[in-house]
């Protein structure tokens, strides 16, 4: 990315939008609106200091809702170009409300609140379509009980906590726990507050709090000068302790979480499934193997459970890192389909499946469940095809042809990887090579006849 950022020839419009497009191949006119970051990109150096400061908080949707991030901030640490982007949605600033201290702590005074959007126009030969995909909703499949059961988590959500950049740097804390020890942080903050309040009181009365309480309970300050004030104090105390009871226990259930170390991982969750995707994704067997490798590294106790109708490692070398994950990684291959989850003692999972080769139907709990979810369309493709005017398939990936499938039914316009139809990085790799390729012959042509007509 930063080769790509740092070209001569090329001309990086993030975070924009292609709105228009006219002309012919060789010859198409690209309307595109250039969003309002409310940053200015050319002063912004990235050094994160307005998201340290930013003091609203919300969920980040990179981490998948794990983590949070600032109302100002940047989508991640080593995007390009390295700038930061306001959130109108959440920015007090731009609701109305007084802040500001985004562009008080910014030094390269890069911060303009009344900066609009951008329409530009480009004339190019050819155009390539590499939109990606979108990951499919579990929560469509309601046996599985994504969302209701907090140790049910997709492969990208375990992707996230796996990374050393992530919500949790990179240990395997399950969501029940987190979610625990978020509840803990919150009751911990508020306490805080209570025993400032209660030291004031006792600082004014000189008595403790639960000397006081005892007192009062038993009914002798009735004929108190200062009863509303008494009762203040009382209503403050009933309060703490309020909050003390449920911190405790919370407490001492925390002292027993440790990362998961037994792990399920549930395939083709969408995909080979007729009532979704009856296609096959292509890259989530070796995806599964790979976290379950990884998982194994980060906790050597870790072991893995990868439930398939079968483990479709098709390409050079990926039986045997299969096999190694086996022998190595305490990984372990159960061919089965997976019928139900439900949730047992402990927040833990408790899958319910087929095993063919015993023939039986079995059931087995674990710290946590990941689901490898389907390949499924970008959700704005239909409202790209229109815009192209290319052609979708009954799926709503982009329609090419068998013979030239990064061709679409649009002269000139091309698309590789998953915008096309599912495939790993190696494959779209290559196909975003061909797609280049492809590009290039235009370009060629396109200054062949100039040339031509110059002569």
């Amino acid at each position: 990315m930063l080769d790509v950022g740092r070209h001569p020839n090329i001309a990086l419009l993030a975070y924009s939008e292609v709105e228009k497009v006219e002309g012919l191949a060789g010859d198409f006119n690209v309307t595109v609106r250039r969003k309002k970051r409310y940053v200015e990109e050319d002063k912004c150096t990235g050094c994160g200091a307005c998201a340290e400061k930013c003091p609203t908080k919300v969920s980040d949707a990179f981490n998948e809702g794990l983590g949070s991030r600032s109302a100002i901030y940047s989508y991640f640490a080593q995007g390009i170009p390295s700038t930061h982007t306001i959130d109108p949605d959440f920015c007090r600033q731009l609701k109305g409300k007084k802040c500001g201290i985004c562009k008080k702590a910014c030094q390269a005074d890069a911060i303009n609140f009344d900066q609009e959007d951008m329409i530009i126009t480009l004339d190019v030969g050819a155009i390539i379509i590499a939109v990606g995909y979108d990951v499919f909703d579990p929560s469509q499949i309601p046996e599985y009980r994504y969302r209701e059961i907090p140790n049910v988590v997709t492969a990208m959500e375990f992707e996230r906590l796996l990374s050393a950049s992530g919500p949790t740097e990179g240990h395997l804390d399950r969501p029940s726990d987190r979610a625990v020890e978020a509840e803990i942080a919150a009751l911990e903050k508020n306490l805080k507050k209570s025993k400032r309040t209660l030291e004031k009181l006792e600082k004014k009365y000189d008595q403790t709090s639960a000397q006081f309480y005892n007192q009062y309970r038993q009914g002798q300050y009735q004929d108190d000068r200062d009863e509303q004030g008494r009762k203040k104090w009382a209503d403050k105390y009933a309060t703490h302790l309020a909050i003390m009871e449920p911190l405790e226990a919370l407490k001492k259930k925390a002292e027993g979480f440790t990362v998961a170390k037994k792990l399920a991982f549930v395939q083709c969750v969408g995909s080979r499934d007729f009532r979704f995707y009856p296609f096959c994704s292509g890259y989530c067997c070796m995806h599964s193997i790979k976290e379950a490798v990884i998982a194994h590294e980060h906790e050597p106790e870790t072991t893995s459970t990868i439930f398939g109708m079968d483990i479709r490692a098709v390409s050079k070398g990926f039986e045997e890192y299969k096999i190694r994950g086996g022998n190595n990684s305490n990984i372990s291959y159960v061919r089965g389909r997976v019928s139900e989850i439900m949730e047992g003692p402990a927040n833990n999972p408790v899958v319910i499946y087929e095993d063919t080769h015993k023939r039986q139907v079995e059931s087995r709990d674990f710290d946590m469940v990941i689901l490898a979810t389907a390949c499924a369309p970008t959700k704005g493709i239909i409202k790209l095809a229109k815009v192209f005017e290319v052609a979708l398939d009954k799926y709503n990936f982009i329609k090419t042809s068998p013979l030239s499938p990064v061709d679409t039914t649009v002269p000139g316009v091309f698309v590789c990887g998953c915008a096309e139809s599912p495939m790993d990085v190696p494959e779209s790799v290559a196909q975003a090579s061909s797609a280049a390729e492809r590009a290039a012959e235009i370009a060629i042509q396109l200054k062949s006849e100039k040339e031509k007509a110059v002569a």
